[in-house]
This record gives C-alpha cells, structure tokens and sequence, in this order.
C-alpha cells in the first residue's frame, strides 16, 4: 500500500511541475521544473511496476537538482532549500523499508531482499552535506571595517543642544542621529540592562485603520522626555524614572480615510525673551492627524492660547480642496530662527482634488504666518492673502527637514505629485521639483537650490527621510558643508549643502521605457556613486517555502512587465523594485562627524503595480478604510492602481531573502564597508524560529560616540546594539511590540547614560502593536 501511495503522490507532483514547468519554459523561463516533473512522472511509473530502478532515477533526480541549484545561486541556503527541501525530504522516504522492500527480489530459498539503497543513499547524503556547508556560509554577505579613526575632532552638530540631551528629532537641527556620549562603548554595551518601563495607554483600535503605527522619536530636555502617541496625545515623562508628569489629548478624532494614524515626534522651542518659569517659556509643538499643530506649555501640557488661535494652527486654511482625513503632519516640524516650518502629508493615490503641499513658516510665538513656499507656484513666498489658495494637489513633504542656521536653509525632502504611477498633465514645476530635495531660504522661503533624485517619477519614490548634514573633510583636507540625503531608490546623495551641487559624483543613467501611451518616461535617471541599489532581479532570485511556490513566482516574474529599476506602470502589471518602502525611508541614516561615516539599514523588498482603467474601478465600499496598498482609485484620473508587495501563493515575498541589512559607508570615499543580514523570522512565523534571514523593517538608527550604532525597526522584536566598525551585532533586547521607532539617548543627573526606544508597532508591516516607552543603561 505504501509504495503505490508513494506512486500516487510521485505522478501528482510530476504532472504539477510539468505542467507549471512547461508554462515557465514557454514564457521565456527556465526548463528546470518541466524536466524535474517528467523526472517524477518516470520514477512513479517504476514504482507503480514495483522496479528497483525508481531508486536509481531518484538518485539522478537528486543529484541534477543539486547541480542545477548550485550553478543558480551557488551555496546560499536560503535559495538551495526551496529548491531542495522537498526532494531530499521524499529521497528518505524512498530509502525506508516500505518502499525498498516491495522494489527488491525473492532468492530461489524464499528470501526477500530490498532494492539496493546505496545509489540514492549517497545523492541523499550528498545533498544533505551542501546544505549543512552552506548553513556555515553567507556568500551575500559584505564583511569589512569602517575607519575607526577620527577625521575632525570638535565637529559642528548644529544647535545648541548639550551632549546629554536630544532636542529635535535626530537631536540636533543637523538629523545626524549622533549623540557625543560615549559611556556606553563597544565592549560593555552587552551588559545593558532595562531601567524603567512607560505604557501611554494609547493603544490600536479597533475601528482604526491598518497602517496605525507608532514611529516616535523622544525628545530630551533637562530632566523630561517629549513625545506623542498615534492617536496624537502628547506626554511628559521624568527622564530618570519614566514617571508621567502629564499628558494632553487634542481628540483629534478617528477618520477611516486617513493613511496614516501616527505620530513621529513633537518639536521643542525654548523663548528665550521670555523670563525662565514663566507661563509658555518653554513649549511643545504637537502635530495632530486632523491638520492642526497646537502649541503647549512644556512644564504642564497646558495649551498656550497666545500661539495662533488660542493655541492652535489650523493647517488646512487655504486650501482650495479639503476632504477630511486626506491631509495632516505625521512628522515634527522644525524651528529655527524664531520660525517653525511645517509641511504635510497628503494621502497618496486617493484623488486629483486634494490638499497643496505648500511648505509653510509661521512665527514660533505667534503662529503668524511668515511666508509659504508652495512648488506648485515656486515664486510667491509672501504670505497667502485672504481667499488666495495654494496650488491644488503640488508636491508635499511629509517627512523631517533639516537646518543650518549659519546658512541660513531649511532642507526640505520633497514627495510627488498625486497620483504617483501617472505623470500625464503635471506642469513644468512639478516636473522640476518632485521627489526631490530642495534648500529654501530661511527668512523668504525662497528656494535655493533643487536636486532632483528621480526625473518623472513614476514609482512613488519621493524622498522620505531627512536629510543628514556634517562638515565634510576632503582628501586634501579642505572642508565642505555637506548635505547626505538618503533615498527610497538606494542611493545616498552626498552634496555640497550651500549649493547642491554633488560631493560624490552623481550620473545619469539608461532607463526603461515602455510607459503606457497617454504617458512618458525620461530617458535616463541619476545615480549617486554612493549607492545601495539593488542588482536587477532575475527568475533565479524568485523565492518560496517550496520548490511549487516557488516555481509560480517564476512564471509570475515572468508574466509582469519588469526590465530592471524604474521599469514604468503598466496595465499588466509592473514589478516596482526597490518597491514602495524603499531602500531607505523615513528612518533615514545615522552619521558620524567625527568618523565622517554612516550608518544605515538598507531594505529590498520588492512591490507590484497594475494600472486599472477607471471604467474597471468598483464603486467604495461604504466600510472601506485609507490605505496605501491594494486599490489605490485617484479619484478624477483616468487609471486607479493597485499596488502591494510582491507576494507568493503562501503571502511570503516572491523574492529571495535577504530582504533587510545593515550597512556601514565611508561619506569621503563613498565606499561600502560592509553589509550583513538583519533579524530574524521570530515574529514572522507561527513558531518562533531565530533564523537569521534578514528580514525588511522600518524605522531609523543611532550612533554614539561610543562606537556603537541602535537599531530597531526590523520585523521581529528586538533592539539591537551594533558596532559601527564593523556592523557586528553586540546586543540585543526582547520588544513588549514591534520596534518600528528610532532609538534616542541621553544623560541624566548622574551621568548616567540612557537609550530609549519606543515599542508600539507598524501596521503595514504587520508587527504586534503595544503602547511601551523603555529606557536601558548599564548596571550601577
């Protein structure tokens, strides 16, 4: 009975692979898969004839799978196993007395004997042998050392921020994510230890939407901790004990057609004409997800009524359009100079007709209006005049800008103009400012300079992350302001922050063509030599629990429209890659002046889009709720999109791992140190299985002069301490929820040194969300 079960279930997994295998191979793919399913369809038939020579075929089988293997992606386990799993896992089966007995002879005294195993026993014993090897090795990884010697000893970080404190989001004006404090170095960073736990009570609801997530950076100043929730409440904590001092809700509702139900940080303003402990001398600057930013008394949360109107700016004036929850500052703004300048986030892909994404700069004290910068209409800066309307549906920046006050700019990380796959209609301006990053003057908002990081983009890569800025020192010892802007594409613009012009050298390269015909592409795109790009994929990257999922993503891969990075929208679908999360977002990178280095978590994840004709667009279901996956409808153009991960048949990405690194670069040299796998599968499987993969995350790093760099944001758990010089992991800490925030630090009274991290989760990743602030130190 067993041998014909076993002939069964050989002819079944034959006919699938041939079947599946012959589709591939007329798509253009490869004969791997036809000619391993004819394979099990002639060792099936010798079973069902009880032949002995099933084994020897099996034994063939084995051994040309392994060879395929290898010459496909050499001795990376993680590919090999897909591929071989299942064929060593039935290899066994065939070696058990249940199928070699029935196979085997009678002698002429009555004996049974089984059919000879040793064939296939060493095929088996071989294939095993290579996967264990490979388990030893990672030939994707990228060992080596960043300098560990300092460049400029007493380098500007911008501000005036104490070495123990953390004043803006990536501590200084600067966003270096730098902090001066060394007394937790490489070699006692292992005996960190949790000194006290805060829970908000902010907690996923359930009528929110999926991507609720909670991404706060905390701010320090003196003895309290700055932040805010999801849900937009703001809280005060004591910065050596974790105990609330008070908390402020502005309810600011719920609304199913956000995107996004997040908070990245407030912002703190010290006055400084004003006498010390006086009412609002010092404030805190709360963003809210229904366009409002409300000032607040830093010693009591109490609302500063003298700031705008009784205390509250409402972001949405002068806008000509203004649908509820399409339009809010998820980031904190900046202030410099006695202004707070703000942008906002628009919600992608939904309409034609929604909110501008005018950059605007108010007074600090006041919240009167300074000027406005609107790309849509570049030129007029003077304050908006009353029925004037900013520029429908222009480019927005939703993410963190940066300052140098001595230069007097505010560097601005632009998005694009909605809908992102169609760039039919869009003028001249938005043309030469989308997903770019452009230096406005401080006092105007007069635009300095623009550097664009995609020409016509098509793919939703705006710029996401705030720009890093150091003094740069040349190979000839010549110092250069520079500016280092990541990017969602991979690269790293590394520029001359007065001017833009590229430090590291920047080309323009072939691009696809092919846009659908209402439509164009531009024939080449930048490059910075600082990059993180990923090679193309091909069919052999395609990836799967099994040999038969992965083989359907094989002929998926081939059934979209894929000719490399920045191949455009199409009506059959197109394969995004890096795909809408980008290589880097808004967690951006951490820099070392000092080292003049960086540090940062590379994330390749592929995504699809398909262009859906607006005749083919259902009507909204009445419960549907915001996202940025699935149908996107652009409500007024000619094309909804639908748009997700490329994902197999068993909802894990049909890309091979890894999917998440980390990474080290040399900002003088723009080379690439090193770059290893980051995280594990533990939270992404239904047991909790530690196998380091490398998977994707989201969320910023940390760097210390102590040499060791922080980072959350991967997919499982955890928060890990590495060292800069080499990437190398040193710690890591269990997470209450996912870690999808960027780490901080800081010193209280004592000295002694704290690193904080925020656990609450992301929803489009899919991490178990929770309401926890933690703070680690070392022991007494």
């Amino acid at each position: 009975m067993a041998i014909k079960i076993t002939a069964i279930l050989f002819t079944l997994i034959g006919i699938a692979l041939a079947v599946g295998g012959g589709q591939l191979l007329l798509l253009g793919g490869s004969a791997y898969y036809l000619a391993c399913g004819l394979g099990f369809v002639l060792t099936a038939i010798l079973l069902f004839l009880r032949n002995a020579i099933a084994l020897r075929v099996y034994a063939v089988l084995v051994l040309a799978s392994l060879a395929w293997a290898i010459w496909e992606v050499g001795f990376d386990w993680w590919q090999l196993g897909p591929r071989g799993g299942v064929i060593i896992l039935i290899g066994i089966w065939l070696l058990t007395p249940w199928i070699r007995g029935p196979l085997g002879f009678s002698s002429p005294t009555g004996m049974r004997y089984g059919a000879s195993s040793t064939p296939l026993a060493i095929s088996v014993a071989v294939a095993i042998a290579v996967a264990i090897f490979s388990m030893f090795i990672d030939p994707l990884d990228q060992s080596g050392e960043l300098p560990s010697q300092s460049v400029a000893a007493a380098p500007p970080m911008g501000g005036d921020v104490p070495p123990g404190e953390w004043h803006q989001y990536g501590r200084t004006p600067y966003g270096q994510r730098y902090s001066p404090l060394d007394q937790i170095k490489v070699d006692n960073v292992a005996s960190l230890q949790e000194v006290w736990r805060y829970q908000t009570g902010d907690v996923k609801r359930p009528d929110d939407i999926g991507e609720t997530t909670y991404q706060v950076t905390p701010l320090k100043v003196g003895n309290s901790l700055y932040l805010c929730t999801p849900h937009n409440l703001a809280i005060a904590l004591d910065a050596t004990t974790g105990k609330e001092k008070w908390k402020y809700d502005p309810n600011s509702g719920m609304n199913p057609d956000r995107q996004h139900q997040t908070c990245r940080g407030v912002s703190y303003y010290r006055d400084q004409a004003a006498a010390a402990g006086s009412p609002c001398a010092e404030r805190v600057y709360l963003p809210t997800s229904d366009a409002r930013l409300i000032a607040l008394d830093a010693a009591n949360g109490k609302v500063c009524t003298s700031f705008a109107e009784n205390g509250t700016l409402h972001l949405e004036t002068g806008m000509q359009y203004n649908p509820a929850g399409y339009y809010y500052s998820t980031s904190p703004p900046a202030i410099a100079g006695n202004k707070i300048v703000i942008g906002g986030a628009v919600n992608d892909n939904y309409s034609t007709q929604e909110q501008s994404g005018v950059i605007r700069a108010y007074d600090v004290n006041t919240g009167q209006l300074v000027w406005n910068w609107d790309s849509g209409n570049p030129t007029q800066t003077q304050p908006l005049q009353p029925g004037q309307t900013y520029t429908t549906n222009s480019p927005n920046s939703w993410s963190v800008f940066s300052v140098d006050e001595e230069l007097g700019l505010v560097y601005i990380p632009l998005g694009n103009q909605v809908p992102d796959q169609l760039g039919m209609g869009r003028s001249e301006n938005v043309e030469k400012y989308s997903s770019s990053i452009v230096a406005l003057d401080l006092n105007t908002g007069a635009d300095r300079w623009v550097r664009q990081t995609v020409h016509h983009d098509l793919w939703d890569m705006d710029v996401p992350a705030q720009p890093a800025l150091l003094d740069l020192t040349r190979p000839d010892n010549t110092v250069v302001p520079a500016l280092v802007g990541p990017t969602k594409q991979g690269d790293i613009y590394v520029l001359d922050r007065r001017t833009g012009e590229p430090i590291l050298p920047v080309t323009e390269e072939p691009a696809p063509g092919g846009a659908i015909p209402e439509d164009r592409t531009a024939p080449t795109q930048p490059t910075s030599a600082l990059t993180f790009k990923p090679r193309p994929l091909e069919e052999r990257d395609m990836w799967g629990v099994t040999m038969f999922d992965q083989m359907i993503c094989r002929i998926w891969y081939h059934q979209y429209s894929y000719e490399g990075r920045y191949t455009p929208p199409s009506l059959k679908g197109t394969i995004v890659y890096p795909g809408n999360f980008g290589t880097f977002n808004w967690g951006s990178v951490a820099v070392d002046p000092e080292r003049q280095v960086m540090f940062g978590m590379p994330t390749y994840l592929a995504f699809t889009s398909r262009l859906v004709p607006r005749a083919d667009i259902p009507p909204k279901a009445q419960d549907q709720k915001g996202s940025e996956q699935g149908l996107n409808r652009n409500d007024g153009a000619p094309y909804g999109v639908y748009m997700g991960p490329f994902l197999g048949p068993l909802q894990i990405p049909c890309q091979a791992p890894p999917w998440g690194y980390v990474a080290g670069a040399d900002l003088r040299t723009g080379k690439v140190a090193y770059k290893h796998r980051n995280g594990t599968v533990y939270d992404m499987t239904p047991l909790p299985l530690p196998f380091k993969v490398g998977v994707p995350g989201i969320g910023g790093p940390m760097i210390t002069k102590g040499g060791v760099a922080f980072l959350g944001a991967a997919v499982d758990n955890y928060l890990r301490a590495y060292d800069l010089t080499s990437g190398r992991e040193l710690w890591r800490a269990r997470l209450p929820a996912g870690g999808q925030a960027t780490p901080m630090t800081y010193a209280v009274d004592d000295g002694r040194q704290f690193v904080v991290m925020v656990a609450g989760g992301h929803g489009s990743v899919g991490t178990k969300p929770g309401d926890h602030v933690i703070a680690y130190a070392l022991p007494r």
